[in-house]
């Protein structure tokens, strides 16, 4: 059996990091420069498990991709550049890789098929794929197509008017990325606004994007046109760092040029609600905006986190939880139902392994109920279950444990922040 990493509590955390680049930004990044006609240069790309594997995918159909260390050139050919893939795209650990690829492919016409590691083999992909084959694409898998690996023939789109029955920004992307490729003009209206990452990207390589209330609407035909892109630092990333240097006694943390797109800043909103002690101050903005963010230790109070809020932090909720136990009196968590289909189902393993820690928290069917102020006590083994953002959550819970915790499965972290160890030992040293 492998062994944990052991972890033990921190006295205080304070100095100044910079997390690395936005994953979603990243992922697309690299799809459209792929797709465009021309030279895309990507500064501070991540290099994390999960974005190279989409590149690892583009190269197979032919695309010319050069990387160093976060810089990222890609010779782009349009969407007719892309080649019929010889061997199967393994997507890895990777759903936005998958789904957004999907969008992509659906207008080839060409074969491909798509596998990817036992947790994407277990995520739905019948929210991509059913809307896709209305509009034209050829898609057969597992579970009918509900599940990797998958088998795809695309080519002859027509567009749609898709009303998604969940906010979700793959799922929405993977459509209009379709319908660049159909006839007519492809509309997908939402629930509640889920990320507009790629309506910014495609408009920054080029393309013309409506976006009325709720709808976002592309005109197929377009061309995309090889841009310079900046990815700013990923604030799912900076996170789990705010939340550090806010329950962390005597602690004080800087983030350099985090994103506050306004579609991803939920953790922000409930930070302030909690009354954590932050300071934004914004600084480049290209086409996301950034800011540096500051956070002290604070005093924090429970709050109800539900609705419209919640695409807007769903990626964020397992630190929440965490931050829920510090804050005094109870937290709830609703309408989160789509954590059960991550990379683990997150509503169940973020409340075993902080129960383990001490923490006075509960599931329900749609989110959580979490009880504070609570002391954790550690002592124990946890484990990521191989979800990177679950791996974090629990590092930084051991910051406040009273025992030292050993977790399992810490390398799950790799696919978003490689280097999340090295900055959390470097915050931990007395400066």
């Amino acid at each position: 059996m492998n062994q944990g990493l052991v972890l033990t509590k921190k006295h205080s955390l304070n100095g100044t990091i910079e997390v690395p680049g936005d994953k979603s930004i990243s992922h697309r990044a690299v799809m459209f420069g792929a797709i465009a006609e021309g030279k895309t240069t990507i500064q501070n790309f991540l290099t994390g498990e999960d974005c190279l594997s989409t590149i690892s995918c583009f190269k197979e159909m032919g695309v010319s991709i050069k990387q160093e260390g976060t810089n990222v050139t890609i010779e782009g050919k349009g969407f007719s550049g892309l080649k019929e893939p010889v061997n199967i795209l393994n997507v890895g650990n990777s759903g936005t890789t998958t789904r957004l690829m999907l969008g992509i492919l659906a207008g080839r016409p060409f074969h491909a098929c798509i596998i990817g590691d036992e947790s994407i083999a277990k995520r739905p992909m019948d929210r991509v794929t059913a809307p896709l084959r209305q509009m034209g694409a050829h898609i057969d898998g597992r579970n009918n197509g509900s599940f990797t690996p998958l088998s795809l023939r695309g080519g002859n789109l027509k567009s749609i008017y898709y009303k998604s029955p969940v906010a979700s920004a793959q799922v929405k992307s993977s459509i209009l990325l379709a319908g660049l490729q159909a006839d007519g003009t492809t509309t997908v209206e939402e629930p509640y606004q889920s990320r507009d990452h790629t309506e910014r990207l495609l408009s920054a390589f080029g393309v013309h994007v409506k976006k009325q209330n709720l709808t976002v609407s592309v005109e197929g035909g377009q061309t995309l046109k090889g841009a310079n892109i900046y990815v700013p630092g990923d604030i799912s990333s900076a996170a789990f760092f705010l939340v550090a240097g806010a329950i962390v006694p005597d602690s004080s943390i800087k983030l350099k040029n985090v994103g506050i797109n306004p579609t991803r800043t939920g953790i922000l909103d409930v930070l302030e609600n909690m009354g954590a002690e932050i300071e934004i101050i914004p600084t480049l903005d290209s086409a996301e905006p950034m800011a540096d963010i500051s956070v002290r230790t604070s005093e924090l109070k429970g709050t109800e986190i539900s609705g419209e809020l919640i695409p807007r932090l769903i990626d964020e909720i397992p630190i929440i939880a965490l931050l829920a136990t510090q804050a005094e009196g109870t937290t709830v968590i609703k309408d989160a139902e789509e954590l059960k289909v991550k990379e683990t189902n997150r509503i169940d393993t973020v409340v075993g392994e902080l129960k383990k820690l001490g923490a006075d928290i509960e599931a329900t069917n749609d989110g959580m109920i979490i009880r504070g102020k609570t002391k954790l006590k550690g002592g124990t083994n946890v484990s990521s279950h191989g979800d990177h953002r679950i791996g974090m959550m629990l590092a930084i819970a051991s910051t406040i444990c009273e025992e030292p915790v050993e977790l399992m499965q810490h390398e799950a972290v790799s696919v978003s922040y490689p280097a999340f160890f090295d900055h959390l030992n470097l915050l931990s040293k007395t400066i």
